[in-house]
């Protein structure tokens, strides 16, 4: 029982902080970290942390709205067009030749760890508001249909392709971008969590409210954080998250 705790409290803290700070799925988390460790059903894993992200990802929107950090119009549009064309990308993928394509979502985490820290985004509110509604408008909805084609073909890599998209594109600035993102993986995750549950059954109750309540605590703290500090703090931090997450996941899913 202590080893699980151990376990899953260090799955939440690396899945809250990249969660509130860069609205990262915890599946890029916790999954390995529970397969790896405690040996569990990778069915199972991925169940826990979609469940996991769900209360981290809304408490994290929740802070970034307060903040007025959060897009929620376009964020709607976004959300409506991954939801449709992830079942469209599963839908494509199971028809062509199975690869490997596994280590997306880990080498996307660590290449935008390394962007923030060697590029940052210092996008401002004032350039966003340039932009007119109905491009942004357009632009969020090739950007989801992006987004939910490659999740559901991939498989992974949903949080950290909107981040890129959001601030890469859709020229967001860095807190909104975030917001916007963990405010869509808040219904990602909660579809993805139920889906999971009613098709492969309930997962193992205790490391399902250890990793819930871990990844929620730190969340809220790297959620907290992320609003209150600068634009260049910000980025450092995020990219110093981003790029120990990536480089821990990749090393966590070989052993």
């Amino acid at each position: 029982m202590l080893i699980k705790f151990l376990v899953c409290f260090a799955a939440g803290i690396g899945a809250g902080l990249g969660t509130g700070f860069a609205g990262m799925s915890a599946a890029a988390v916790i999954s390995p970290m529970l397969i790896a460790f405690l040996g569990m059903d990778p069915y199972q894993a991925v169940g826990i942390a979609l469940a996991s992200d769900v209360l981290a990802s809304a408490v994290s929107a929740y802070t970034y709205g307060k903040n007025k950090n959060l897009d929620i119009k376009n964020g709607l549009v976004m959300m409506a067009a991954v939801l449709c064309f992830t079942v469209v990308g599963s839908y494509v993928s199971s028809k062509v030749p199975s690869a490997t394509m596994g280590g997306f979502s880990m080498v996307m985490t660590l290449f935008l760890g390394i962007k923030f820290l060697v590029k940052p985004v210092m996008t401002t509110k004032t350039a966003m508001a340039g932009v007119s509604a109905q491009r942004r408008l357009i632009q969020s909805l090739l950007c989801g249909t992006g987004v939910g084609f490659i999740c559901g073909f991939v498989g992974a890599g949903g949080g950290m392709m909107m981040l890129l998209l959001l601030t890469s594109v859709l020229g967001y600035e860095l807190k909104t971008a975030v917001g916007t993102s963990v405010f869509i993986m808040t219904f990602t995750a909660l579809t993805g969590a139920v889906s999971h549950f009613a098709m492969g059954g309930m997962p193992d109750l205790t490391s399902l409210v250890f990793c819930i309540l871990s990844t929620l605590l730190w969340a809220r703290i790297a959620a907290k954080f992320a609003n209150r500090a600068e634009p260049a703090t910000l980025n450092r931090a995020t990219g110093a998250v981003l790029t120990i997450l990536g480089a821990g996941i990749l090393i966590v899913s070989r052993l």
